[in-house]
């Protein structure tokens, strides 16, 4: 099959990539949804309808659109059908509600919003405090019938409208220099910063994950992850495009539905995050798991054991990355030169170093900050959107700071440690501490609070609050729970709670959170999974 021809930079663009496979395939399958198969020709020519439907509402080059959507066809079809117009993609967590909900949309000046109508009540409630969504004027809303919703100074269209159009529209130019779409990072040390993604981007990152992984067309991706992140997208969607490769797009991860469907649809691969591992390897063992299609699993995170255990039982291949929102992947394994408990070493378009908190570098086996810089343009982000200063932080001396600390073995194998930004990463999911702490002291009875991560039985994190009250409260743990849960998406509410008298604070009042990361779940500490003080037995 001809090969895709990408030495031309106007060509290196996401939707580039759709329309050359459409153009000459458009019969041929490209992935599978609920059942059903979705062509290269239907995508693009829903996409088509989607940037026709757009155009007629004002969106255009550099226009910024969020979209709050759960995986379907349809998150696809707005994701390329913007990038054909130039417009900038604003992905939005599903879970996300109040203040977060509304600081994403309003930080990213967003003119329009797609949504599902299981999450537009969201939008109703935020969208009444008239110091929030000051730009938004279009709500494009799916699985909603004419009239069902409303919002009062703003246009809303349901989806069969927007895309009730012969799919013409004036075709503005479109390089791999342009920008792409704000990827929202988890806020650390303040609030969650935009990532601004160029096209070429997506381009880099498949040419990446297919050398990295080998792909052809015989293999077919399994895509469970949510497409309001960057794993989904740029690490199974654009790369199974570019290699003309099969894909999967589940609603959702389900250990219980996982294993039928890679034999269903003889999966060949799929990408793993956080406890998944984990998840699959407590099922109760089979005399069948070994007999299963997978040749490949893709991730970060498995620990010797994990990774030794689960190749061993289900035969499979373990390949473990490192890459972030901002820089890609900057750290990858190959398939005869892996490590288990290793990211892997430096990608051949990346050059990196680890520093120490002086800048200076380390040596072997001493832990340091990984730095990054790419060999290749317009394959990183081009800044933090209306962020200038933290743009220019995270790029001191020309190096991109990960703020996470690696070590680096005799043989090149890079090893993570740990954090030095105070996210928390629970579920797949990565986790502002800042932003728990700011929600949490929302609550009239809270005088302070600090979020930190304790070890989960699953592999990843879970969300230790330290809470202090002010005086004279009687507030329980339950009741600053359901404060959360009316507040945090599911995944960010605190498992642990533990109320102090002080939090422990360095001579100018900054917390001092690796004391509370050390002590951990102590005897005092309530845990929401058992409801009662965790160590108390």
């Amino acid at each position: 099959m001809e090969t895709i021809d990408l030495r031309d930079p106007a060509k290196r663009t996401l939707h580039g990539l759709l329309e050359w496979r459409a153009c000459r395939m458009p019969e041929r399958p490209w992935f599978w949804y609920r059942g059903s198969e979705f062509t290269y020709g239907q995508l693009d020519a829903e996409a088509n309808r989607v940037a026709t439907g757009l155009s007629a509402q004002g969106v255009g080059k550099g226009v910024k659109v969020a979209v709050m959507l759960a995986n379907r066809p349809e998150f696809l079809a707005v994701w390329f059908g913007l990038s054909k117009l130039g417009a900038v993609e604003v992905p939005v967590n599903t879970a996300h509600r109040g203040y977060l909900l509304s600081y994403l949309i309003d930080q990213a000046d967003c003119d329009v919003l797609v949504v599902e109508a299981a999450f537009a009540d969201r939008i109703s409630d935020i969208a009444a405090r008239p110091e929030t969504l000051s730009r938004l004027h279009t709500v494009i809303v799916l699985d909603m019938e004419d009239g069902h919703f409303a919002l009062e100074g703003r246009k809303v269209l349901p989806w069969a409208r927007l895309v009730d159009n012969d799919g013409v529209f004036e075709r503005p130019e479109v390089r791999w220099s342009d920008p792409m779409g704000i990827q929202f990072t988890s806020g650390t040390t303040g609030p969650s910063k935009g990532a601004v993604l160029p096209q070429n981007y997506a381009v880099q990152t498949a040419e990446s994950v297919c050398a990295i992984a080998g792909y052809t067309e015989a293999d077919c991706l399994y895509n469970a992850l949510p497409l309001f992140h960057g794993n989904a997208k740029f690490l199974s969607a654009v790369p199974a495009l570019l290699s003309g490769a099969r894909m999967v797009l589940a609603e959702r991860f389900s250990a219980s539905v996982f294993w039928d469907e890679v034999k269903r649809y003889g999966c060949t691969e799929f990408n793993y995050i956080g406890s998944i591992l984990a998840i699959l390897l407590k099922a109760e063992p089979r005399a069948d798991d070994i007999d299963n299609s997978l040749r490949l699993l893709f991730g970060a995170g498995a620990t010797p054991e994990v990774h030794e255990a689960f190749e061993r039982r289900f035969g499979v291949r373990l390949l473990e990355g490192y890459g972030m929102s901002e820089i890609g992947l900057a750290l990858v394994s190959r398939l005869d030169d892996t490590r288990p408990g290793s990211c892997g070493k430096p990608h051949p378009d990346c050059e990196v170093l680890l520093v120490d908190d002086d800048g200076l570098p380390v040596g072997d086996e001493v832990p340091g900050e990984l730095l990054v810089r790419p060999k290749r343009p317009w394959s990183t982000l081009l800044g933090y959107y209306r962020m200038p200063e933290k743009t220019v932080e995270a790029w001191q001396d020309l190096w991109f700071h990960t703020g996470d600390t690696l070590v680096r073995d005799g043989d090149g194998f890079y090893r993570f440690v740990d954090r030095k930004k105070d996210a928390i990463r629970r579920r797949g999911e990565n986790i502002s501490s800042f932003e728990v702490e700011r929600l949490v002291v929302t609550h009239p009875e809270v005088l302070e609070a600090a979020a930190v991560p304790v070890s989960s039985e699953l592999g990843e994190d879970e969300v230790l609050v330290c809470i202090v009250r002010k005086v004279g409260s009687v507030l329980t743990e339950a009741e600053l729970v359901a404060h959360c849960e009316g507040l945090m998406a599911r995944f960010m509410v605190p498992r642990y709670v533990r109320f102090v008298d002080a939090l422990p604070k360095t001579p100018t009042e900054k917390v001092q959170k690796f004391r509370l990361r050390e002590e951990g779940v102590t005897a005092d500490t309530w845990d929401r999974e058992n409801q009662q003080m965790a160590c108390a037995s």
